[in-house]
C-alpha cells in the first residue's frame, strides 16, 4: 500500500509530505483547490507521461517520491530487475521507493529504490501497486475498445486475448504471403528460369572447393615440366651420378679423415662436421631421384588442365564472379531456387494459411468460452450494483456480438448493454444511458472490477461526478466496504462520501505574496471534519443546522 507521498514544485504545490494508512481515505476541498493534482503527481511517480507544464512556475524541477509497502510479487519483480536497492534507515525489507524528476526544460528521470530506471519499468511496477479510476472513466465506456479492455481485465483474460491477437497476426501474415505469391507469380517464374539456367551451367561444370588453387598449381608444374626435368637431372648429376659428383668426393674425404683421426684424435671435430653433411647430401639425392621418377612430360594432361582452367574462368566471367567463389555460388543458387520453389508452392502456402487459421480458431474459441462465462458473472454483479445506485429494475449485460470472420481481439465484439428500467430490453450503453446513469454504471463497474483486482491500492478520482442524494450515501458505503480489504483513496465533492472516510484530508489553495497560487493539504481531526463536511453540505455559509447534519453523517 501507499505509505508516503512527497511532492516538490509540482503545478501549484510547493512542498507537500503526506502519510497514508490503511482503510478508506478521502480528499475534499473547493473546486480548483488542487485535489486531482495530488492524483496526477502520484500518477507521474507511477510512470505517466509528463511535460514541462507540471513544473511549478519559477521552479527548476518537479520532484515526486512515493513510498509503498511491497507485496511478495513486487519484491520478486524487484529482484528480477536488480532494483531491490538499499532500504532507508529503519525501513522494512518490503519498502519500495518510486521517484520521478521532471526538469523545467522537459527532461524526465525515473528512479526505483534510488536506482535509475526506465519509464516502462516504472509503469510495470506501478500497475502492481496502484489502480487509478479517473474522473472521466464513464466517458471512456462509450468506446468499444475501452469496454473490451475493461471486461477482459476484470475477467483475467488479458493474457488469453494477447495470445489470440498473436495467432490472428500469424494467420494474416500467412494469408499475405499466399496473396503475394499469387500476384508475383510471373516475376517468380522469370527469376526461377534464370536460376535454373545458371544451375544447369554450374551443375555441368561441377566446381569443387579448392579446385581452382589445386589445378592452377598443377598447370604451372605441367607447363614447366621440361625445365623441371632438366634442372632435377643436373642436380642429380652434380650430387651423385657424374664422375666427379659431390657425394663421391665427400665420401673419399670422410674416409681419409677417418683413417687419419685414428692417428690424431684432433681431427675428430672436422670429421664430426663432415659426416652429417654426407648424410644430408645422400638424402637430397634420394629425394630428387624420387621426384624425377614421377616427373614426366605429359602434353595430354597439360591440355586437360588448360581446358579445365578455361572452363572455370569462362563460367566465372559469365556470372561476373571470381573463379575461386564458384563452389559457394553454386550452393547459394541451389538454395535460392529451393526457397523460390517454396515461395511459389501455392499448395504449401495455402496449407500454411489453413493451419494458421485453425490455430487462431482454437485460441479464439477458448477465449470466447471464457468470455461467455465471465459475461454472465459481470452482468449479474453490475445489475445488483445498479439496484443499490437508484436504478431499481435496471439491468446490465455484456453482449458478445459475433464477428463474421473474427478479428485480432477474438470472434466477438464486446458490447455493454443496459436497461434503465424494468420491462425494457437492453440496448447499447452509448445509446440509452443518460449522463447520471452512465456515471453510476461506471462506478458500479469500477467497484466490482476493483474488488476482483489484486492491486493493493485503489484510487477513485471524482468518479462520483453526476451522483447525489441517497445514491451518494450508497457510493460512500461501497467505497468504505472496499476499504476494509484494500487501501482506498478517493477525491470527492460529496459530503455523503467524505463522511464515510476512515481518514480525511482537506485540499485548499491560497494566494502568495507575489500574486501566485499554492495548494496545501491538511489532515483533519474530528472537529475539522465536522467543519469540512458542513462546508460540503452548505457551501460558504455554515449554519448550526449544517454542522448538526455533518455530525450526524460522521456519527453514522
Amino acid at each position: 500500500m501507499l505509505r508516503h507521498l512527497s511532492i516538490r514544485d509540482f503545478v501549484i504545490v510547493a512542498a507537500l509530505d503526506l502519510e497514508f494508512d490503511r482503510g478508506f481515505t478521502v480528499f475534499s476541498g473547493e473546486t480548483g483547490a488542487g485535489k486531482s493534482i495530488l492524483i496526477d503527481a502520484l500518477a507521474l511517480a507511477l510512470g505517466a507521461r509528463a511535460d514541462v507544464d507540471v513544473v511549478r512556475t519559477g521552479a527548476t524541477r518537479a520532484d515526486i517520491t512515493a513510498e509503498f509497502s511491497a507485496s511478495a510479487e513486487v519484491s520478486g519483480w524487484l529482484d528480477e530487475q536488480a532494483l531491490a536497492g538499499g532500504e532507508p534507515d529503519g525501513a522494512e525489507a518490503t519498502t519500495v521507493l518510486l521517484r520521478r524528476v521532471v526538469d523545467a526544460n522537459g527532461r524526465s528521470r525515473a528512479f526505483i529504490n534510488g536506482t535509475a530506471a526506465t519509464l516502462a519499468q516504472l509503469r510495470e511496477i506501478g500497475e502492481m501497486l496502484v489502480d487509478i479510476h479517473g474522473q472521466h472513466a464513464h466517458q471512456l465506456l462509450m468506446r468499444p475498445e475501452a469496454q473490451r479492455t475493461l471486461f477482459d481485465t476484470h475477467a483475467g483474460l488479458t493474457a488469453a486475448a494477447s495470445s489470440v491477437a498473436r495467432a490472428h497476426r500469424a494467420w494474416r501474415d500467412a494469408a499475405h504471403a499466399l496473396e503475394l505469391a499469387k500476384t508475383r507469380d510471373r516475376e517468380i517464374q522469370l527469376e526461377r528460369e534464370r536460376l535454373v539456367w545458371q544451375l544447369a551451367e554450374l551443375d555441368k561444370l561441377a566446381p569443387q572447393r579448392g579446385e581452382w588453387e589445386e589445378i592452377g598449381a598443377e598447370h604451372r608444374r605441367l607447363a614447366h615440366s621440361a625445365n623441371l626435368i632438366e634442372g632435377v637431372r643436373g642436380a642429380l648429376d652434380a650430387l651423385s651420378e657424374a664422375d666427379d659428383a659431390m657425394l663421391g668426393q665427400l665420401g673419399s674425404i670422410v674416409s681419409k679423415l677417418r683413417d687419419l683421426a685414428e692417428i690424431d684424435p684432433a681431427l675428430n671435430d672436422a670429421l664430426a662436421a663432415l659426416e652429417p653433411a654426407e648424410i644430408q647430401l645422400r638424402e637430397a639425392a634420394y629425394s630428387l631421384t624420387h621426384y624425377a621418377q614421377k616427373l614426366d612430360l605429359d602434353p595430354d594432361r597439360l591440355a586437360e588442365v588448360e581446358a579445365r582452367l578455361d572452363a572455370l574462368h569462362s563460367v566465372a566471367r559469365k556470372f561476373r564472379l571470381q573463379p575461386e567463389t564458384l563452389p559457394d555460388e553454386h550452393e547459394a543458387r541451389r538454395a535460392q531456387l529451393a526457397a523460390l520453389d517454396a515461395a511459389a508452392d501455392l499448395d504449401k502456402l495455402s496449407a500454411a494459411v489453413e493451419a494458421a487459421h485453425e490455430a487462431y480458431l482454437r485460441e479464439a474459441k477458448q477465449l470466447s468460452k471464457a468470455r461467455a462465462k465471465a459475461a454472465k458473472a459481470l452482468g449479474a454483479a453490475v445489475t445488483t450494483g445498479m439496484q443499490e445506485l437508484a436504478m431499481a429494475g435496471g439491468s446490465f449485460e455484456v453482449a458478445l456480438v459475433p464477428l463474421a470472420e473474427g478479428g485480432a481481439h477474438g470472434l466477438e465484439q464486446i458490447e455493454f448493454r443496459v436497461a434503465g428500467h424494468a420491462g425494457v430490453p437492453t440496448k447499447p450503453l452509448a445509446k440509452v444511458a443518460s449522463g447520471g446513469e452512465l456515471a453510476r454504471i461506471s462506478l458500479a463497474l469500477s467497484v466490482i472490477a476493483s474488488a476482483a483486482s489484486p492491486t493493493p491500492t485503489l484510487i477513485f478520482d471524482e468518479v462520483d461526478t453526476g451522483i447525489g442524494g441517497g445514491v451518494a450515501e450508497v457510493v460512500g458505503r461501497l467505497l468504505h466496504q472496499l476499504g476494509r480489504d484494500r487501501q482506498v483513496l478517493c477525491v470527492t465533492h460529496l459530503p455523503q462520501v467524505a463522511a464515510r472516510g476512515d481518514h480525511h484530508f482537506q485540499v485548499a489553495k491560497a494566494s502568495t505574496g507575489d500574486g501566485g497560487t499554492l495548494s496545501t493539504v491538511t489532515a483533519l481531526d474530528h472537529a475539522s471534519r465536522v467543519e469540512e463536511v458542513a462546508r460540503m453540505l452548505g457551501g460558504l455559509e455554515i449554519t448550526a443546522t449544517t454542522r448538526r447534519h455533518a455530525k450526524e453523517m460522521l456519527a453514522a
